[in-house]
């Protein structure tokens, strides 16, 4: 799927237009570092201080503004479970779960494709919240894609292994460090092949040696170390964790990025 660049951007700029006002109208314009060792408790215990409804995409997602009594103020995603529309394929009230569960996974991986990110109660309910990226608005998958191609091929074979049913373009962000993101997971982890993606730059081709090396690893870390993967267990039922141990077992097996499989691979929008 090659689309211009001008013609993708185009397309976007209502979404960039508006997350734009968002943030003009903020206190603070960016989230904490991602980096840093205390994230997670940061954006589990700070205080909400503003709540503000990002009016895009199907389900409610809100942008949260935080307050630490150490760390200051930074900026947070916030998608509670109420605000989840019933989908016929996904159990209801999960999605959520499966946002946090994607990060888990990126975490037990050691990609940092996924923001760091925490389940906590908020002003609409129980929720996942995740560091907001201060990212580059105005780019995505289409416009990044030749300048980084290594990272994509990585978020590529992430999507397979969280068998991620909706990674639209606007779905990868680039920070102002150079570092790119995948964010908007809740379409993952079903036990049934679900695979859509706007990245089959890579189909059919071999898994890069060091990404194989990490998917071994990762699967000896799963078997042995039941207390690593405690938190990914607690938030995907039974049949999904069986489901994940399959695929990983099939991609060590076949090594091999998979082809699509229909039109139905890539979703729509493409952003």
């Amino acid at each position: 799927m090659m689309l211009d660049p001008d013609e993708v951007r185009s397309y976007d700029s209502s979404r960039v237009r508006l997350l734009e006002r968002l943030l003009a109208d903020m206190p603070v314009r960016t989230g904490w570092d991602p980096a840093r060792p205390d994230i997670r408790d940061l954006l589990r215990d700070a205080d909400i201080t503003r709540c503000e409804l990002i009016p895009t995409g199907s389900n409610y997602t809100y942008l949260l503004v935080l307050n630490h009594a150490d760390a200051g103020q930074g900026l947070a995603v916030y998608k509670p479970r109420s605000g989840e529309a019933p989908l016929w394929d996904f159990p209801t009230g999960t999605l959520y779960l499966r946002e946090f569960a994607t990060c888990e996974l990126s975490r037990l991986l050691g990609w940092d494709i996924v923001p760091p990110t925490v389940t906590r109660e908020g002003p609409a309910g129980t929720g996942a919240v995740q560091v907001f990226i201060d990212a580059e608005i105005a780019e995505n998958f289409f416009t990044l894609r030749e300048g980084y191609a290594d990272d994509f091929r990585r978020i590529a074979l992430f999507d397979c292994l969280a068998n991620n049913a909706d990674r639209k373009g606007a779905h990868c962000l680039l920070d102002r460090g150079g570092h790119i993101w995948g964010i908007d997971h809740g379409l993952t982890f079903h036990p049934q092949w679900k695979l859509r993606t706007v990245i089959w730059d890579f189909a059919g081709d071999p898994l890069p040696p060091p990404l194989v090396a990490d998917l071994e690893r990762l699967r000896e870390r799963l078997r042995s170390s039941p207390q690593d993967a405690a938190a990914l267990d607690a938030a995907i039922d039974a049949e999904e964790r069986e489901a994940l141990d399959g695929r990983l077992a099939a991609l060590l097996e076949h090594r091999r990025y998979p082809l699509p499989g229909s039109r139905h691979s890539v979703p729509w929008p493409v952003l």
